[in-house]
């Protein structure tokens, strides 16, 4: 929405996620919310976002969320399942914004690293869109040592995966030691880091996202957990590195 656009006050404290709209009137009759100033009148006055306080306090991000964060290990991108989710890193209020949040792509439960969340579906596209040639760089730590022709293997462009009717784009092996590597894919494909590893005959114990594109999850200086938040274009600048 566009940053001086007016909509109700109602509709905007709920897409925001601070409380149902038929909370607000309760709120307006406490005091609790000013417009540029003055009290508010009523749930149904159009109002510009940037003019509101809630309790002396302007709200959050009003014109969109975007989001570089660290994901952790055992959390799962995903809004309904059982366990610990992504979205419990986040304040409890944004999992009612509207419209929701959303990873960028996931990473599996037994996979950390770098995680772009955004309730910008342009952004989104943007990001997966395979014309914008965006990379992943993964660092892998594997059960058993490299043997020596894996490079050249992903590098082909002809691995086939199990079950997959095409095979891998061609993707760059860093050998860092006998067990340690760094790996960059220019597709997504499901548990792909895994997959090609195990067509090789290696085992992945260890796997985090080290970068997406020209950003790295070294430069933000996040721990797990810890997220930071970015305009769209902000951080499309520093993905493709033109920042």
């Amino acid at each position: 929405m566009a940053k001086d656009r007016s909509e109700r006050l109602d509709r905007l404290l709920s897409r925001l996620g601070y409380g149902s709209r038929t909370d607000v009137p309760a709120w307006i009759r406490q005091g609790l919310i000013s417009v540029a100033g003055v009290p508010a009148r009523s749930a149904s006055q159009k109002v510009v976002a940037a003019n509101v306080l809630i309790d002396g306090q302007a709200m959050d991000h009003p014109d969109g969320l975007t989001l570089i964060y660290h994901k952790p290990l055992g959390a799962v991108c995903s809004h309904r399942e059982d366990g610990r989710l992504i979205y419990d890193d986040f304040p409890e209020r944004w999992a009612c914004r509207k419209p929701a949040l959303s990873s960028v792509g996931r990473l599996d439960k037994e996979t950390s690293g770098l995680l772009i969340v955004t309730d910008d579906g342009q952004l989104n596209h943007r990001i997966t869109s395979p014309k914008h040639h965006i990379s992943r760089t993964y660092a892998v730590t594997l059960d058993s040592p490299l043997s020596g022709n894996e490079a050249g293997m992903f590098a082909s462009g002809s691995l086939l995966l199990k079950d997959d009717d095409k095979p891998c784009l061609p993707a760059e092996l860093s050998v860092i030691d006998d067990t340690h590597a760094s790996l960059v894919l220019h597709e997504g494909r499901y548990h792909q880091v895994r997959r090609m590893f195990a067509a090789v005959g290696n085992h992945v114990t260890a796997l985090t996202r080290s970068h997406i594109g020209a950003l790295s999850l070294e430069e933000t200086g996040l721990a797990p957990g810890e997220h930071i938040s970015i305009t769209p274009d902000e951080l499309f600048k520093r993905i493709t590195g033109k920042a």
